[in-house]
C-alpha cells in the first residue's frame, strides 16, 4: 500500500466521527511515520479545514514530527516541577546514553509532576528517574 492509499484509509476510518483531527493525526504519525506539509494538506482539504488550522495542532503538539525518523524516542519532561525535582542534572547523561541511537525529546509535562523527574517511551510513563534508571531506560529502548 502506498503512502497516499494509506492516509485516505487512516482519513476514512475516522470519516463522521466528531472532532476527527487529532485521531486522524496520530494515526498518520504512527502509521507513516511523520505527518509532513502535504499530509496536512490532504487532511486539511479532507476535513474541510484550512492547512493553517491542521498545521496550528500539528506544531502546538510535540507528538507529530515533519520528518521520518526511524529511532526509538525517548521524551524527557523538563517542565518546572520536574526541573524543580532535578531534571536539568539528568540531562548530559542523558544525551550521551542515547548517542545517535535513540533521539532524545523535551517535552513540558507529562501529567506526573509529583513523581519527577518523568520520561515516556511510547505509551509508557517512567517516574522518579535518577541519573542511573534514566540511562537504564534509554539502553533499554
Amino acid at each position: 500500500m502506498n503512502r497516499e492509499q494509506a492516509l485516505g484509509e487512516i482519513i476514512a476510518r475516522h470519516a463522521g466521527r466528531e472532532g476527527p483531527l487529532l485521531p486522524i493525526l496520530h494515526d498518520v504519525q504512527r502509521e507513516l511515520g511523520c505527518v509532513d506539509d502535504a499530509v496536512e494538506a490532504t487532511i486539511a482539504a479532507e476535513l474541510n479545514l484550512s492547512r493553517a488550522e491542521v498545521h496550528g495542532v500539528v506544531s502546538f503538539y510535540h507528538d507529530f514530527h515533519a520528518e521520518a525518523d526511524d529511532r526509538p524516542e525517548v521524551q524527557v519532561c523538563r517542565a518546572e516541577a520536574c526541573k524543580a525535582r532535578g531534571v536539568e542534572a539528568l540531562i548530559a547523561g542523558a544525551e550521551a546514553a542515547a548517542g545517535t541511537r535513540v533521539r532524545l525529546s523535551t517535552v513540558y509535562c507529562l501529567g506526573l509532576c509529583s513523581v519527577g523527574p518523568n520520561a515516556r517511551v511510547g505509551d509508557r510513563l517512567h517516574a522518579r528517574l535518577d541519573t542511573g534508571s534514566l540511562k537504564r531506560l534509554i539502553e533499554s529502548v
